[in-house]
């Protein structure tokens, strides 16, 4: 159950950007980046050509009041936010690789790189297609409340997942800085200390390029994934990890033997821990964390490669049991 006051906010911000969305006649998505606007902006209204009408305009200000009453806190506001597009997204359906990364995993990124990096550590994350950005933020917000100096740097082409992503960035003042492009062109981020990312699956059509990639296809399009679990680990420094959601049958597709060729030459296969499936409506659409690190002085290949499956995230003591499982991996195969 979630607090009375995020209910609350719900409840209003529900309203304000459905006023918005009918009065500006735009997406649902484009309403939602309207609002977070004119909230981080002191919760003005922006009028543009007469557009929101005044009507509209006191409509939303009483509104705005009654938000800016509530008080609510980083990791408040992005649950907050996280719920009225996980809403919206239903009603205006968005195509598979533009879902939200939902919170149960999310958490999960966040022990692991708790368990990789102490907090003496200042960490870099980087996230080599943000889309909205939840994945990322959620990560950032809970190092904070960990107590982690940390720094994230969000890639993705699309400009409207973007926009959503810096409203919610700014909104919960998250050291966040975000690069609109083609995550595989050259990118301008100084080594990270460590990739995540819940990879868009399918092909990437720039055949000419997908060529400067080890994990290329010799023929036809290249698996997009493949290619930008490559280009993330470009940008870790030496020993660093990547934290990748894939496809639970990434070793074993059509592509695959070119994926392993990267994997083979780059970076150590540390682990692969299978997500529940409870989580997927089939089959073919579970998902794994992919597990691995860059080689460096202070790196090698773990005696036992972790392979896990998570029973479910629903239950306390299932979860324990894979905490446990982890860190006893990690005591006996991570320098």
């Amino acid at each position: 159950m979630f607090p009375e006051k995020i209910e609350k906010a719900f409840g209003l911000m529900e309203q304000a950007i459905g006023l918005l969305k009918r009065s500006l006649d735009t997406s649902f998505l484009d309403a939602y980046t309207e609002n977070g606007e004119n909230i981080i902006d002191n919760y003005q209204v922006r009028v543009q050509d007469g557009v929101p009408d005044e009507q509209t305009v006191q409509k939303l200000k009483t509104i705005y009041q009654q938000l800016q009453a509530i008080e609510l806190e980083p990791e408040e506001i992005r649950r907050l936010s996280q719920l009225i597009l996980l809403k919206g997204n239903k009603a205006e359906s968005l195509q598979a690789n533009h879902q939200l990364t939902p919170d149960s995993i999310g958490f999960l990124f966040v022990y692991l790189i708790e368990q990789l990096y102490s907090p003496e550590q200042s960490l870099k994350v980087l996230d080599i297609a943000t889309g909205m950005g939840n994945l990322l933020l959620t990560i950032i917000l809970n190092l904070n409340l960990a107590k982690y100096t940390v720094q994230g740097f969000g890639v993705d082409i699309d400009d409207t997942l973007l926009s959503v992503s810096a409203t919610n960035n700014e909104w919960t003042k998250a050291t966040i800085q975000l690069f609109h492009q083609d995550g595989l062109q050259d990118l301008l981020v100084d080594p990270v200390d460590v990739a995540v990312s819940d990879l868009p699956i399918g092909y990437y059509p720039n055949d000419e390029k997908a060529k400067d990639f080890d994990s290329a296809a010799e023929e036809g399009h290249s698996y997009a994934h493949h290619l930008l679990m490559e280009q993330a680990m470009k940008f870790v420094k030496p020993d660093g990890y990547g934290l990748f959601l894939i496809p639970t049958n990434i070793l074993e597709t059509e592509q695959s033997s070119f994926f392993k060729n990267w994997l083979q030459k780059n970076v150590y296969l540390q682990g692969m821990i299978q997500l529940p499936d409870e989580l997927f409506k089939s089959v073919q659409s579970r998902k794994s964390i992919l597990f691995v690190q860059n080689k460096g002085d202070h790196s090698e290949q773990a005696k036992e490669v972790l392979v896990a499956k998570l029973g479910s995230l629903k239950d306390p003591a299932k979860v324990t049991q894979f905490f446990q499982q982890f860190e006893a991996w990690k005591s006996s195969n991570l320098k």
